[in-house]
Protein backbone atom coordinates (compact mmCIF):
# COMPACT_ATOMS: atom_id res chain seq x y z
CA UNK A 1 0.00 0.00 0.00
CA UNK A 2 1.31 3.61 -0.94
CA UNK A 3 1.76 6.06 2.26
CA UNK A 4 -0.64 8.20 2.60
CA UNK A 5 -1.03 11.81 4.34
CA UNK A 6 -0.51 11.32 7.61
CA UNK A 7 0.61 8.29 7.85
CA UNK A 8 3.34 7.70 10.14
CA UNK A 9 6.82 8.03 7.75
CA UNK A 10 8.13 4.04 8.10
CA UNK A 11 10.95 4.10 10.09
CA UNK A 12 14.70 2.75 8.91
CA UNK A 13 18.18 2.38 10.25
CA UNK A 14 20.93 2.73 7.23
CA UNK A 15 24.02 3.92 6.15
CA UNK A 16 24.75 7.59 5.09
CA UNK A 17 27.62 9.92 4.26
CA UNK A 18 27.31 11.59 7.68
CA UNK A 19 27.48 8.06 9.27
CA UNK A 20 24.36 5.04 10.32
CA UNK A 21 21.27 6.84 10.99
CA UNK A 22 17.62 6.09 12.24
CA UNK A 23 15.14 7.90 10.49
CA UNK A 24 12.86 9.23 13.50
CA UNK A 25 15.87 9.86 15.93
CA UNK A 26 17.13 11.80 13.01
CA UNK A 27 14.40 13.86 12.40
CA UNK A 28 13.82 15.03 16.60
CA UNK A 29 11.75 17.75 16.88
CA UNK A 30 12.44 19.29 13.37
CA UNK A 31 10.31 18.83 10.22
CA UNK A 32 12.16 16.60 7.23
CA UNK A 33 12.15 16.58 3.73
CA UNK A 34 13.17 13.11 2.07
CA UNK A 35 13.69 13.12 -1.35
CA UNK A 36 15.25 10.51 -3.44
CA UNK A 37 17.15 9.32 -6.74
CA UNK A 38 18.01 6.80 -9.38
CA UNK A 39 21.29 6.49 -9.57
CA UNK A 40 24.45 9.14 -8.93
CA UNK A 41 26.39 11.09 -11.20
CA UNK A 42 23.14 11.32 -13.35
CA UNK A 43 22.55 14.70 -14.72
CA UNK A 44 19.56 15.77 -13.49
CA UNK A 45 20.11 14.51 -10.52
CA UNK A 46 23.11 16.58 -9.98
CA UNK A 47 21.27 20.17 -11.07
CA UNK A 48 18.38 19.04 -8.42
CA UNK A 49 21.28 17.87 -5.71
CA UNK A 50 22.71 21.09 -6.10
CA UNK A 51 19.78 23.25 -5.79
CA UNK A 52 19.28 21.48 -2.18
CA UNK A 53 22.76 22.48 -1.65
CA UNK A 54 22.07 26.07 -2.14
CA UNK A 55 18.63 26.41 -0.69
CA UNK A 56 20.69 24.96 2.87
CA UNK A 57 20.31 28.20 4.72
CA UNK A 58 16.58 28.11 3.90
CA UNK A 59 15.98 24.64 4.54
CA UNK A 60 18.02 25.74 8.58
CA UNK A 61 15.32 28.76 8.61
CA UNK A 62 12.59 26.45 8.48
CA UNK A 63 13.49 24.10 11.07
CA UNK A 64 13.80 21.47 8.41
CA UNK A 65 16.44 18.74 7.84
CA UNK A 66 16.79 17.32 4.60
CA UNK A 67 18.10 13.92 3.71
CA UNK A 68 18.64 12.44 -0.16
CA UNK A 69 17.98 8.70 -0.59
CA UNK A 70 20.00 6.72 -3.33
CA UNK A 71 20.20 3.14 -4.40
CA UNK A 72 23.98 4.03 -4.58
CA UNK A 73 26.82 3.45 -2.06
CA UNK A 74 27.99 6.18 0.55
CA UNK A 75 31.15 5.23 -1.42
CA UNK A 76 29.93 6.62 -4.57
CA UNK A 77 28.28 9.43 -2.74
CA UNK A 78 31.43 10.62 -1.25
CA UNK A 79 32.38 11.08 -4.78
CA UNK A 80 29.46 12.53 -6.79
CA UNK A 81 29.03 15.17 -3.39
CA UNK A 82 32.65 16.49 -5.40
CA UNK A 83 30.46 17.27 -8.86
CA UNK A 84 27.52 18.32 -6.97
CA UNK A 85 29.80 21.06 -5.07
CA UNK A 86 31.40 22.03 -8.44
CA UNK A 87 28.38 22.69 -9.91
CA UNK A 88 26.31 24.08 -7.63
CA UNK A 89 28.83 26.47 -5.81
CA UNK A 90 27.79 24.98 -2.40
CA UNK A 91 28.38 22.36 -0.28
CA UNK A 92 26.07 19.17 -0.57
CA UNK A 93 26.32 18.59 3.51
CA UNK A 94 23.13 16.83 4.05
CA UNK A 95 22.78 13.21 4.55
CA UNK A 96 22.76 10.84 1.16
CA UNK A 97 21.76 7.66 2.43
CA UNK A 98 22.88 4.10 1.26
CA UNK A 99 19.83 2.41 -0.20
CA UNK A 100 21.71 -0.60 -2.39
CA UNK A 101 19.73 -2.96 -0.58
CA UNK A 102 15.99 -0.88 -1.98
CA UNK A 103 15.17 -0.67 2.11
CA UNK A 104 14.00 2.20 1.56
CA UNK A 105 12.77 2.37 -1.60
CA UNK A 106 10.43 -0.51 -0.58
CA UNK A 107 9.09 1.22 2.89
CA UNK A 108 8.61 4.07 0.91
CA UNK A 109 6.71 2.28 -2.15
CA UNK A 110 9.08 3.93 -4.52
CA UNK A 111 9.12 0.27 -6.43
CA UNK A 112 7.40 -2.43 -6.72
CA UNK A 113 8.22 -4.92 -3.62
CA UNK A 114 9.70 -7.49 -6.01
CA UNK A 115 12.01 -4.87 -7.50
CA UNK A 116 15.28 -6.36 -9.01
CA UNK A 117 18.38 -4.24 -9.89
CA UNK A 118 20.85 -6.38 -11.41
CA UNK A 119 24.58 -5.25 -11.66
CA UNK A 120 25.60 -2.45 -13.76
CA UNK A 121 22.20 -1.15 -13.51
CA UNK A 122 21.54 2.25 -15.40
CA UNK A 123 19.05 5.24 -14.07
CA UNK A 124 16.20 3.43 -16.05
CA UNK A 125 16.21 0.45 -13.83
CA UNK A 126 15.03 2.94 -11.02
CA UNK A 127 13.66 5.56 -13.01
CA UNK A 128 10.73 5.31 -10.17
CA UNK A 129 12.53 6.16 -7.33
CA UNK A 130 11.74 10.22 -7.37
CA UNK A 131 9.52 11.14 -5.06
CA UNK A 132 9.13 14.01 -2.61
CA UNK A 133 8.33 13.59 1.11
CA UNK A 134 7.96 15.98 3.45
CA UNK A 135 7.61 14.52 7.19
CA UNK A 136 6.68 16.78 10.41
CA UNK A 137 8.24 16.75 14.05
CA UNK A 138 5.60 14.10 14.67
CA UNK A 139 6.70 11.90 11.93
CA UNK A 140 3.56 11.93 10.10
CA UNK A 141 4.10 12.32 5.89
CA UNK A 142 2.82 15.83 4.87
CA UNK A 143 3.16 15.78 1.54
CA UNK A 144 4.13 13.49 -0.94
CA UNK A 145 5.38 14.10 -4.50
CA UNK A 146 6.47 11.89 -7.77
CA UNK A 147 8.57 12.75 -10.88
CA UNK A 148 9.13 11.44 -14.01
CA UNK A 149 12.35 11.24 -15.11
CA UNK A 150 12.68 13.78 -17.60
CA UNK A 151 11.07 16.44 -15.06
CA UNK A 152 13.79 18.26 -12.48
CA UNK A 153 12.50 19.00 -9.34
CA UNK A 154 11.15 22.56 -8.66
CA UNK A 155 12.12 23.05 -5.14
CA UNK A 156 11.11 26.73 -5.12
CA UNK A 157 7.56 24.73 -5.31
CA UNK A 158 8.83 22.23 -2.50
CA UNK A 159 9.76 25.03 -0.29
CA UNK A 160 6.49 27.30 -0.87
CA UNK A 161 4.68 24.09 0.24
CA UNK A 162 6.20 23.65 3.12
CA UNK A 163 6.09 27.28 4.07
CA UNK A 164 1.97 26.62 3.58
CA UNK A 165 2.82 23.50 5.79
CA UNK A 166 4.11 25.31 8.59
CA UNK A 167 2.09 28.09 8.75
CA UNK A 168 -1.64 25.93 8.80
CA UNK A 169 -0.02 23.18 10.76
CA UNK A 170 -2.66 22.66 13.18
CA UNK A 171 -4.55 25.52 12.69
CA UNK A 172 -7.92 25.94 10.83
CA UNK A 173 -6.67 27.48 8.07
CA UNK A 174 -5.29 26.44 4.87
CA UNK A 175 -3.84 28.45 1.63
CA UNK A 176 -5.18 29.11 -1.74
CA UNK A 177 -4.14 28.60 -5.21
CA UNK A 178 -0.34 29.62 -6.06
CA UNK A 179 -0.10 31.41 -2.67
CA UNK A 180 3.26 32.46 -1.29
CA UNK A 181 4.50 33.55 1.83
CA UNK A 182 2.75 36.97 2.73
CA UNK A 183 -0.67 36.66 1.41
CA UNK A 184 -4.22 35.92 3.11
CA UNK A 185 -5.05 32.65 4.07
CA UNK A 186 -7.91 31.05 4.16
CA UNK A 187 -10.25 30.32 7.29
CA UNK A 188 -11.29 26.86 7.73
CA UNK A 189 -15.55 26.45 7.98
CA UNK A 190 -14.73 25.16 11.12
CA UNK A 191 -15.27 28.45 12.53
CA UNK A 192 -18.06 30.97 12.28
CA UNK A 193 -17.51 34.69 10.82
CA UNK A 194 -17.52 35.60 14.49
CA UNK A 195 -14.76 33.12 15.61
CA UNK A 196 -12.67 33.47 12.53
CA UNK A 197 -12.64 37.51 13.54
CA UNK A 198 -12.08 36.99 16.96
CA UNK A 199 -9.16 34.74 16.34
CA UNK A 200 -7.40 36.20 12.76
CA UNK A 201 -9.31 39.67 12.54
CA UNK A 202 -11.05 41.24 10.14
CA UNK A 203 -12.29 38.73 7.15
CA UNK A 204 -12.53 39.06 3.49
CA UNK A 205 -15.62 37.40 2.74
CA UNK A 206 -15.63 36.35 -0.91
CA UNK A 207 -18.45 33.49 -0.48
CA UNK A 208 -19.98 32.32 2.06
CA UNK A 209 -17.33 29.42 2.21
CA UNK A 210 -14.56 31.76 1.13
CA UNK A 211 -13.07 33.71 3.82
CA UNK A 212 -9.35 34.86 3.64
CA UNK A 213 -7.78 36.52 6.97
CA UNK A 214 -4.15 38.02 6.86
CA UNK A 215 -1.16 35.54 7.75
CA UNK A 216 -0.63 34.68 11.06
CA UNK A 217 2.85 35.37 10.47
CA UNK A 218 2.38 39.02 9.44
CA UNK A 219 0.18 39.85 12.32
Amino acid sequence: MSLRINDVAPNFTTDSTAGELTLHDWIGDSYAILFSHPKDFTPVCTTEFGAVAQLAPEFAKRNTKVMGVSVDSVNDHQKWKKDIAAFAGAPADFPIIDDTSLQVAKLYDMLPADAYLPDGRTPAHSATVRTVFIIGPDKKVRLTISYPMSVGRNFAEILRALDAIQITDGLPLATPANWVPGQDVIVALALNDEQATAKYGELDIKLPYLRFAKSPKNN
